[in-house]
């Protein structure tokens, strides 16, 4: 595993950790509309970092293949 593929991980790890957390402190305090937006924020960024990676999958596949 390359070190690009360690750091992604714990990138997308850490992002969960932080959404969790902002997470439970909005909805523990009154503001589930805040908290669900939270989440969906958290789950927007972690989907454009792995479209990231998947079109950077797709240029290696491309110029492997000489296409």
């Amino acid at each position: 595993m390359k070190d690009m593929d360690v750091d992604l991980i714990f990138r997308i790890a850490a992002i969960g950790i932080i959404v969790s957390v902002l997470y439970q402190v909005l909805l523990r305090s009154g503001r589930e509309e805040q908290a669900m937006l939270t989440s969906l924020a958290g789950l927007i960024v972690v989907l454009m970092m792995m479209i990231q990676e998947i079109s950077n999958l797709f240029e290696t596949v491309k110029s492997v293949f000489g296409l």
